[in-house]
């Protein structure tokens, strides 16, 4: 149990623990005047006052913490990204599909979307893409769109209607505020370079684009969202915090996964975890073996059922049937 020594430490509560002191004091004082009868009634009152003040206030510090608590294991900022994986063209063409679902989905729910970094093929499809998004409960609900999605369709390209299968990846990593990754500055390269796109002459002429790149596992990151060099900077350093954080989580996972309560998959990145068939105009979850049709629909953001399915699974455990969703 909290105690006020702990609520003094976090900035939040620092004013009610505060509040908090400055009540026992004003008890202390009153209690001075316990020996005199003619004041019985009145110190009684003050007395019981002052303790209900105080169990509001302590309630209050508690709540604050729990709340703090809950934004550390579950927060409201989320780095999405997407990467283009097996099927050449079709797959950049794919992963920007994806891309805009999501954004489309975090828009309906009222959250802020940013790009970090873009990175398009000569089709306009990308090849790489990251993106900030910050709201309620943001990664409660995203988390399981962590994996491999797969589509089965004809490319616009295609002469002959060949049926072509392609992936993306997405990964969904939460910005906590806490972490226990430290790294050294000898495991980063950094490269600086002009921030591509629109964005006024100060992005085309200063270099204000920053890439790093940890060596011991190879990851790297870019981030152009910021107009300054320092900026983008921290915000990349955030970014490859939040990436190492979710490989340590993937091993860790790995390593207890038949020991996991409700669990979907395996959460890691490489996991084949949907299909979108355009032929057959379905979205099949392989994890909860369920479907679900009108995928134009679905890709553009109305993927509420989708969702809500998952967060259904989550807490029944059940799973539904291919023809679920129709």
């Amino acid at each position: 149990m909290a105690t006020i020594e702990d609520f003094k430490k976090n900035k939040k509560t620092e004013y009610l623990a505060q509040e908090y002191n400055r009540l026992e004091k004003e008890e202390a004082d009153i209690r001075l005047l316990e020996t005199d009868p003619s004041m019985k009634d009145l110190i009684t009152e003050d007395i019981v006052r002052i303790e209900e003040q105080k169990k509001t206030l302590f309630q209050q510090m508690e709540d604050i913490l729990k709340s703090d608590e809950q934004e550390e294991e579950f927060p409201n900022e989320i780095i999405l990204e997407v990467r283009a994986g097996a099927g050449g063209e079709e797959a950049a063409l794919f992963a920007q599909d994806l891309a805009i679902m999501y954004r489309g989905y975090a828009t309906k729910q009222g959250w802020g979307v940013g790009v970090i970094d873009e990175s398009a093929n000569s089709l306009g499809g990308y090849k790489q893409a990251s993106f900030e998004i910050r709201g309620k409960d943001v990664y409660k609900i995203l988390r399981y769109e962590t994996g491999v999605h797969r589509v089965q369709r004809i490319p616009d390209t295609e002469k002959s209607g060949r049926i072509h299968t392609s992936t993306a990846s997405v990964a969904i990593m939460p910005m906590r505020k806490k972490t226990t990754i430290e790294i050294k500055p000898s495991d980063l390269e950094m490269e600086y370079s002009r921030s591509g796109g629109a964005g006024g002459q100060n992005v085309n002429k200063v270099e204000t684009a920053v890439r790093l790149i940890h060596i011991p596992t190879g990851i790297d990151v870019r981030c152009t969202s910021e107009r300054s060099q320092l900026k983008n900077r921290e915000r990349a350093m955030s970014i490859l915090i939040a990436k190492l954080e979710m490989l340590k989580e993937e091993e860790e996972a790995k390593k207890y996964s038949d020991h996991r309560k409700n669990q979907i998959g395996t959460g890691d990145r490489s996991e084949k975890i949907r299909t979108y068939n355009y032929l057959q105009d379905r979205i099949t979850d392989h994890r909860i073996k369920q479907s679900w049709h009108n995928i134009h629909s679905i890709l553009e953001g109305n993927m509420d059922a989708i969702v809500e399915a998952i967060q259904k699974f989550i807490v029944d455990g059940k799973t539904g049937s291919d023809e679920d969703g129709e």
